[in-house]
């Protein structure tokens, strides 16, 4: 089967990406399009802004940095579906819209919410931007996950890594959008897991990775023994978990309490607190005379130690319990002996109050590292419980599954509900579609009265509560089967009652609801701990337990209910996100579809009735006014405000961009748009707009910074020849453009240059070989070295006579040992080389030197020697059996500004006239561009080749020298000496006026027919020419043929072309004779 990457160009289609595009909109076709997808590794889904994410149970190759370059910035149907797609979508519409975003991950247990939590966090940073200080915030962020999963999370049945607490979190950002700041808020830990586990789980991951990965040292002072010593780790029997390295991540914590700023010795302190836990655990009781009496006292010693108490009193406030008795209104203290259960409850309340409050603190410490004075924006990710059923569920499950019910109920008000009813105010034609709403199950566990909800009735029976609360259970489910028993939600069954969830019905267990909704820690036990030798500990209980307190304490129930109700507002108070997570199987396999599950979660999720809402409705509703001020740069009218009634604005701006009309309807105050694709139209339009004026913005300071630039490097460039070199008149000014050969369109160049190699030069140049024959090589300089790139014939194979490019020969920095120059005003150098030398001829060889002397000190960190005088040797290569040798060039002084060479046996004479003195300096003002002068001058490319070229040529060239500057004139100059105007045409145009004198007096209608037919005279018929039988070009430039294969042309010789290669050589025929050519030298005809 072939596979495809992940990427938007070449992605394998499978089922359909958005479901809104189903054909059929039936749980069926929902749940084969989730289970096709799942198994073609697509583990993503969307219903319009609704991500559906199935979890795989195993590493998916698409979270690599490759992807989040992908999805920064690209529109959603860019891209297949993806969480970073989502993430991406928050943080713009953040940075955009200027409001707070929250993302809602719900799903049962094990659906993969933790994941998608971490996915985002770690998107978000980093894809936004920020220094030290906002880098710092972005650790803390990152390295809270592994902190919190270690003291949050658990092993159950439905789940290795549950997460066994709530928590929203929210980063906080600057204006300019980076994260500088952020809050954690946390729900309900499961504290009853510390004491006690059901079969084949295990208690908070801390705990086995303290026991695994703690080091010798740590192992003896905190007396840790194997996991099944301890009897708050060994009732289920299960120790490890597949694919879990409980030693690695143990490190990974304490790094993370270090990251986050918690100092070294509370470090340790949260270890003892952990052990003495574990070692509490183990004082167990007997029954003796009705009282309960510690078995063993010598288990008291090593947690009474990691705690910092005393062992004595340790074993007395575990076995008596002080109480306030109130007789004839006096009230006195009394001790009172505890039985063994009694004894049994107290130690387990002491640890998980003790457990509790650890993980309270270390919440704090995290939001302490990363708290801001004030807020600006945020993104808010709530990762909490996923419904959960078991074969036994209790009070947490209650709790846990109350705050699944009511996130259910957030996504139906505002994805169902809140849509319709937005639909039918601002008066657009809907068609009501029907949905379970669930609010009906969140006011049977909450309502306060009128009928009481669960949890009023369970805060009642608590109230009246005594000491330990023997029956009161059963005084509990009298009491719901009087208030809530005839509700079509509940039903009561032997040992409990059973609740029809959004979800399904789960048949909660009525034993310990009370004792753990009541959740008091006596004051027996604070008073213990705040007896503790360690200010840590103390500190986690602060209490004041000499205020007499008269109000009914807080309960578990009414604390859960309170966060839940607070959330809520806090997530309606954003802009809501939402990733419906779906667990496929039970076996926590890859690939293991379990059709039954999946159908019953898409029933329950309402994706159904989500996908119609969606494909009724609208994509995008905005204000008029936030339309406008979005959208105005589009049209002038618009720009910068409208003036007219919002409305027709918002008209005008959708009729710009021909929006069809069935795309888009208007509100009484806001505009709805129907497809995303609409949308994104109108965002591209914006984005162009803002692209061509920072474009124009961009091009106007490059260009004065480049001329500043360049005006420096020419100044430098001067310095290295001045007082040493006789200077050209045309090239001291010259304006300095790097890429003559226009690289960036010159593929067959590039091919020998590494993928982003800068080019710091290039030009066309003329090398002399020993014999001092000239032929043509293209000079690139990079920061890599210098390449010299010729052209040869290819002699075999299916390419047989075409001509390739060839890299004749790079110099590496450290092989040049120097550079030799004359004194005069040529354009000659030779670059002295460990093997052999290289005699070269560039008209731009100043800027060459300049650039080349820079990038040899950046490279070998000293400088490039450099000689002028008039007798230069340079070495040949060796060739076949015969030696290398050298050979002399001597410069003389002759007349003119063109070199003129004699070569004779192994020398060759070079005369050339004077050129400006040696002491010469470039002018501040820009010169216009020019080729230098040399012998085979060809016209400055700069405009031609893609580089740039900040300076117009003026319009009127001077002839002060007699060879061609710049681009020639298409005509020859006037003759020395001749003062008189060239003769115009007299079918001129604009010498009409000059025809008066032929106006001769009454002359009739004869002078004027006269007049016409003078005015009117055609010019004399050209000679007939032959006609050519193919294409032909016109020489601009003269060039002179260096090599037998190329030909040689004058300035506007006209000659036949034959073939033109995309190398830039073209093939041409002059005066009969067929050879290679610069295609830039001539133009087409």
């Amino acid at each position: 089967m072939a596979k495809y990457h992940w990427q938007s160009q070449n992605v394998k289609q499978s089922g359909v990406d958005d479901m809104v595009l189903l054909s059929k909109i039936t749980e069926d076709a929902i749940v084969d399009n989730l289970k096709k997808r799942y198994m073609d590794d697509y583990i993503f889904t969307y219903i319009g802004p609704v991500l559906i994410s199935v979890n795989p149970f195993k590493q998916m190759p698409y979270f690599t940095d490759r992807e989040i370059e992908m999805y920064q910035g690209a529109a959603q149907y860019e891209n297949p579906p993806h969480i970073y797609a989502l993430s991406d979508n928050m943080y713009r519409n953040m940075m955009i819209d200027a409001e707070n975003q929250c993302v809602i991950i719900s799903g049962e247990s094990g659906a993969g919410k933790t994941v998608a939590a971490k996915y985002i966090m770690g998107y978000i940073s980093k894809v936004s931007g920020g220094g030290s200080k906002v880098q710092h915030v972005k650790d803390i962020i990152l390295q809270s996950n592994p902190l919190l999963e270690a003291f949050g999370n658990a092993k159950t049945v439905r789940n290795n890594n549950s997460s066994r607490f709530g928590k929203y979190f929210e980063i906080q950002f600057s204006r300019g959008g980076e994260p500088d700041g952020g809050k954690i808020s946390n729900f309900l830990l499961e504290k009853s897991r510390v004491v006690s586990q059901n079969e084949n789980e295990r208690n908070f991951h801390i705990y086995y990775q303290m026991i695994e990965g703690a080091n010798d040292q740590q192992k003896e002072s905190l007396g840790i023994m194997t996991p099944d010593y301890y009897c708050y780790l060994n009732q289920s029997g299960t120790y490890k978990v597949d694919g879990t390295n409980d030693s690695k991540d143990f490190q990974e914590t304490m790094e993370a309490m270090q990251v986050i700023g918690i100092p070294g010795d509370h470090q340790t302190q949260v270890l003892q607190i952990v052990g003495g836990i574990l070692h509490l655990g183990n004082i167990s009781f007997i029954e003796a005379g009705n009282y309960g009496k510690v078995e063993s006292t010598d288990l008291l010693a090593f947690p009474a130690y990691l705690l910092g108490i005393d062992p004595s009193r340790l074993q007395d406030k575990l076995t008596s319990r002080k109480m306030e008795s109130k007789w004839a209104g006096k009230s006195e203290s009394i001790n009172v002996t505890l039985n063994q259960e009694q004894a049994t409850y107290t130690r387990d309340a002491l640890a998980k109050a003790l457990y509790a409050r650890l993980f309270d603190y270390l919440v704090e410490a995290i939001n302490k590292a990363i708290q801001k004075p004030h807020e600006e924006f945020s993104i808010g990710v709530l990762d909490i419980y996923g419904f959960e059923i078991f074969q036994r569920n209790g009070f947490e499950q209650f709790c846990i599954n109350f705050v699944n019910e009511k996130l259910q109920q957030i996504f139906i008000e505002l994805t169902l509900k809140a849509e319709q009813e937005e639909y039918v105010q601002e008066g657009i034609k809907w068609t009501p579609i029907e949905y379970f709403n669930n609010k009906i199950v969140c006011d049977l566990i909450e309502n306060k009265l009128n009928p009481p909800g669960i949890m009023s009735v369970l805060d009642d029976v608590c109230a009246t509560m005594h000491a330990k609360g023997e029956g009161a259970d059963g005084t509990l489910l009298q009491k719901l089967q009087a208030a809530v028993g005839v509700h079509e939600h509940f039903n009561s069954w032997n040992s409990g009652f059973v609740v029809h969830h959004y979800a399904g019905k789960v048949s909660y267990d009525i034993v310990g609801f009370c004792e753990r909704n009541r959740d008091v820690l006596f004051p027996d036990l604070i008073e213990l701990m705040q007896s503790s030798e360690y200010t840590f500990i103390r500190g986690l209980f602060p209490e004041n337990l000499n205020t007499d307190k008269k109000s009914r304490p807080t309960t578990a129930s009414s604390k859960i209910k309170k966060q839940a109700n607070d959330l809520v507002n806090t997530l309606m108070k954003c802009t809501p996100h939402y990733i419906r997570c779906i667990k496929p199987n039970e076996t926590k396999r890859p690939k293991d579809w379990e059709e039954s599950r999946g159908r019953h979660q898409v029933e329950y999720l309402g994706l159904r009735e989500n996908i119609r809402v969606r494909r009724a409705g609208f994509a995008y509703r905005r204000l008029f006014n936030k339309f406008l001020n979005r959208y105005a740069i589009l049209t002038a009218e618009t720009w910068p405000c409208w003036r007219g009634p919002e409305q027709q604005g918002v008209l005008h701006l959708l009729r710009s961009v021909n929006m069809d009309t069935d795309q888009y309807q208007m509100g009484r105050s806001k505009v709805f748009v129907k497809n995303p694709e609409s949308l994104f139209l109108l965002e591209e339009m914006r984005e162009r707009k803002f692209d061509t004026f920072a474009r124009i913005i961009q091009k106007s300071w490059r260009k004065y910074i480049a001329r500043k630039k360049y005006e420096q490097m020419r100044e430098e460039a001067s310095d290295i020849l001045y007082n040493s070199k006789e200077r050209r008149k045309n090239s001291i000014n010259r304006n300095f453009v790097g890429d003559y050969l226009g690289l960036e369109q010159r593929p067959e160049l590039r091919q020998f240059l590494a993928k982003r190699e800068r080019v710091d030069f290039a030009d066309s140049v003329n090398k002399f070989d020993r014999r001092f024959k000239s032929i043509k090589r293209d000079l690139i300089l990079t920061p890599k070295g210098i390449y010299l790139i010729g052209r040869e014939k290819v002699k075999k194979g299916p390419e047989k006579g075409q001509i390739k490019e060839v890299l004749k020969r790079k110099l590496e920095f450290g092989s040049l040992s120097g550079i030799s120059l004359s004194t005069r005003q040529d354009d000659f150098f030779i670059l002295h080389e460990s093997q052999y030398d290289s005699l070269l001829e560039s008209n731009f060889k100043t800027e060459f030197l300049s650039l080349l002397l820079k990038r040899y000190e950046e490279a070998i960190k000293r400088k490039l020697s450099i000689s002028f005088t008039d007798r230069l040797e340079f070495r040949v290569k060796k060739e076949g059996w015969g030696g290398g040798g050298s050979r002399v060039v001597v410069f003389q002084r002759g007349q003119g500004d063109v070199a003129e060479l004699k070569a004779g046996g192994k020398t060759l004479s070079i005369t050339v006239g004077d050129g400006l003195p040696k002491s010469s300096k470039p002018s501040r003002k820009s010169a216009p561009q020019s080729r230098g002068g040399g012998r085979n001058n060809a016209a400055s490319r700069a405009h031609q080749n893609g580089a740039a070229n900040f300076y117009k040529q003026p319009s009127d060239t001077a002839y002060s020298s007699p060879h061609k500057q710049g681009r020639p004139p298409s005509t020859a100059p006037p003759k020395l000496g001749s003062q008189r105007a060239p003769r115009v045409p007299a079918h001129s145009q604009n010498n009409q006026g000059n025809l008066d004198f032929l106006n001769v007096p009454d002359q009739g209608m004869s002078g004027k027919q006269r007049k016409r037919s003078i005015s009117q005279r055609p010019p004399p018929a050209p000679k007939p020419q032959p006609q050519p039988k193919g294409p032909r070009c016109r020489a601009i430039y003269q060039y002179i043929g260096q090599d037998t294969d190329e030909i040689s042309f004058d300035v506007n010789d006209v000659f036949d072309l034959i073939k033109e290669d995309p190398s830039g050589w073209w093939t041409g025929r002059v005066q009969g004779k067929e050879g290679l050519f610069p295609g830039n030298y001539v133009e087409k005809i």
